[in-house]
């Protein structure tokens, strides 16, 4: 289950659980889709894989299935 983190984890900007600009790889590294186009070309700085848009919960899941509140933040140099 995807942990839908709260943060872009390069700007710190807030990406709540129905964010539609929040973007994720296959490792879940999470970015605003600012800093995935403009910043990495769509590609994980992280990784090197894909960066897609991340799928939105259903409202009714996320009582059950909680988004995390776990914020990473991390220094990435510039492409």
């Amino acid at each position: 289950m995807l942990a839908l983190r709260p943060n872009c984890e390069c700007c710190d900007k807030n990406l709540p659980p129905e964010a539609r600009e929040a973007m994720i790889c296959s490792f879940e590294c999470t970015f605003c889709a600012e800093c995935a186009e403009n910043k990495f070309g769509g590609t994980c700085p992280n990784c090197g894989g894909e960066l897609l848009r991340r799928p939105i919960r259903p409202a009714g899941k996320l009582k059950r299935f909680p988004a995390s509140t776990e914020r990473v933040l991390k220094e990435h140099p510039p492409r």
